[in-house]
């Protein structure tokens, strides 16, 4: 593997506070050094046009497609999607079909993540067996897989007693559950948050105290057990209050949430618009406010795409017979900086909910500009705006709730293992 110089850059790293001008060396796929050094002679260089230039991107929530959706997305579609998006590092979701409930899946889904060379995937392991939410899975099986956590996907496990045993379970080894916030039997068929709108609509609705109620719940088990919760994604003011006092309570309980929980509010949902639907549902905007300062005063660990790759066909249906979900890859750094842009976060805060946060949540080796680490980075301009476009999206799907957004900060290029990959 040859050696790179990247020169010309803003160093940026949320997790030491860095800041400044200056180069990364990297040396057969490793950062050998980085800041104001003298270069090797002869070296190869690519120059970052004062780019900024940061460790790779964590997604700690994405489908893939694959298994079982392939029309909609493969694996070797969302790593190009990713690599344009500036992620180096996914945690894939297990409610595929099969569901990723035997430890087999889980070396699967690695490997070709590897076979990609573009994106290092982290599997979740199924909470329970096809995340049908009725038996528990093989948890220790899937954890010495590599399985970073426990999760039955977009599904909460409604089964209070069988949440209780897998949270004591897996405090036993360290690991940690992720739940859906949404209480489900209060969202059974809703596709909208209760109130005027999905009233004036005629659309089916989940009230928002669905998040809450299973929130607090899962929280108290949090709490009997000693046990490690972490909820995804968060999207009203009422669970967040619920967590932050948990926090302080030292409960070990956790969060994270996606761009349109703090870009978006319910009426981007507008004449019946499917490819804003989402689970959970678009919130008020009091909701998205709450969100947005809960990622300034720390009560949210991370942001995630939540990519969930839809075909077109399952858009084009009824608002309430569309699926819910919308892509993330692309347009996850971008969304996010525009937190940044509006005054809400400086620019290291920004990136440390892209980076060094979720990478700590899941103990990942990935986040940081480390000399000796693998040399996965991220370089893109913060003030380069561009306009997002269904069906000019990198990757398969273009299911895109950010439609027609014009974003200001843009990936140039991206580095996995010291090979470039996008750019």
């Amino acid at each position: 593997m040859s050696d790179l110089l990247i020169s010309n850059v803003r160093l940026l790293d949320p997790a030491t506070g860095l800041d400044e001008p200056g180069a990364l060396l990297i040396r057969d796929g490793r950062i050998a050094d980085f800041g104001r050094f003298a270069p090797p002679e002869n070296i190869p260089t690519f120059d970052g046009q004062n780019a900024a230039l940061c460790p790779g991107l964590v997604d700690l929530r994405a489908r893939l497609g694959e298994p079982g959706f392939e029309y909609r997305e493969t694996i070797e579609s969302a790593a190009q999607a990713a690599a344009a998006g500036g992620i180096t590092t996914l945690a894939a979701l297990p409610d595929s079909a099969p569901a990723i409930d035997d430890p087999a899946l889980v070396h699967l889904l690695r490997a070709r993540g590897a076979q990609t060379g573009n994106l290092t995937i982290h599997p979740y392991g199924a909470l329970t067996r096809g995340c049908r939410g009725t038996d528990m899975a093989e948890l220790f099986l899937l954890h010495e897989a590599g399985a970073v956590a426990f999760t039955d996907g977009s599904r909460a496990l409604a089964n209070a007693r069988l949440l209780r045993l897998a949270l004591s379970y897996t405090k036993s080894f360290g690991a940690r559950i992720v739940q859906h916030p949404e209480e489900p039997t209060l969202a059974e068929a809703g596709c909208a948050t209760e109130g005027e709108l999905a009233t004036r609509l005629g659309l089916p609705a989940i009230p928002a105290a669905a998040e809450a109620i299973q929130v607090a719940r899962d929280i108290a088990l949090a709490e009997l057990t000693g046990g490690a919760i972490h909820f995804s994604p968060v999207s009203t003011a009422a669970a967040l209050a619920l967590i932050r006092d948990a926090k302080q309570r030292g409960v070990n309980v956790t969060c994270d949430t996606a761009p349109p929980y703090f870009d978006l509010n319910e009426t981007a949902i507008g004449d019946y618009r499917t490819y804003a639907k989402l689970t959970p549902p678009l919130r008020r905007d009091a909701d998205r406010q709450a969100t947005a300062a809960a990622l300034a005063d720390g009560t949210i660990d991370a942001i995630v795409s939540d990519h969930t790759p839809l075909d077109a066909d399952d858009k084009r249906l009824p608002f309430a017979q569309a699926n819910a979900g919308g892509t993330g890859l692309a347009t996850l750094l971008g969304v996010t900086l525009a937190q940044y842009h509006g005054g809400h976060l400086t620019l290291l805060q920004a990136l440390a909910l892209l980076t060094e946060k979720p990478a700590r949540l899941l103990d990942l080796a990935a986040g940081r500009l480390v000399r000796g680490a693998q040399a996965d980075c991220c370089l893109f301009h913060p003030d380069r705006i561009w306009q997002v476009q269904s069906g000019k999206l990198p990757g398969k799907a273009q299911n895109t709730p950010f439609d027609g957004r014009a974003l200001e900060g843009r990936v140039t290029a991206t580095f996995k293992a010291g090979k470039q990959v996008f750019g």
